[in-house]
């Protein structure tokens, strides 16, 4: 299989497997007029496998969505088909507004929909979320 070298553009690398249609959905790729690429279950030396998008158009991406759902994601910037900028590693949001539904049915933004789903970092090891109204853990 070949996916061709984007270049100008964002790739995500060392997604851990199977957590590449997450990001694509909640970073709304779908959206984009440009070719995203998603390569599931790539053989990875230090993983056993991994997840890789490429995204050929440079975008602002929310970090905070990358560091939720996997914080040891590479994010390479790609300027004239050369890697430009490479950050290994994006840290754990503090707070994550919007990204994730309370899964409490008694919690406030269940019967009001126009309140955000706010959940601050509890905990950086394991990583865990509680809701800011009632609570509620998440992953």
């Amino acid at each position: 299989m070949k996916i061709d070298s984007i270049q100008d553009g964002i790739v995500l690398d060392h997604i851990q497997a199977g957590k590449g249609m997450e990001i694509y959905r909640l970073l709304h790729l779908d959206d984009l007029d440009c070719t995203v690429a998603i390569i599931k279950n790539v053989k990875s030396r230090t993983l056993g496998r991994k997840d890789i998008i490429k995204i050929d158009e440079t975008i602002d991406l929310d970090l905070d969505i990358l560091g939720f759902i996997d914080k040891d994601i590479t994010v390479n910037t790609i300027r004239g088909g050369k890697l430009w900028k490479k950050q290994r590693g994006v840290p754990l949001p503090a707070r994550l507004v919007n990204i994730i539904p309370c899964k409490n049915p008694r919690c406030i933004t269940a019967s009001e929909p126009s309140i955000d789903h706010l959940f601050r970092l509890v905990s950086e090891d394991p990583p865990l979320y509680r809701c800011a109204y009632c609570e509620t853990a998440a992953r």
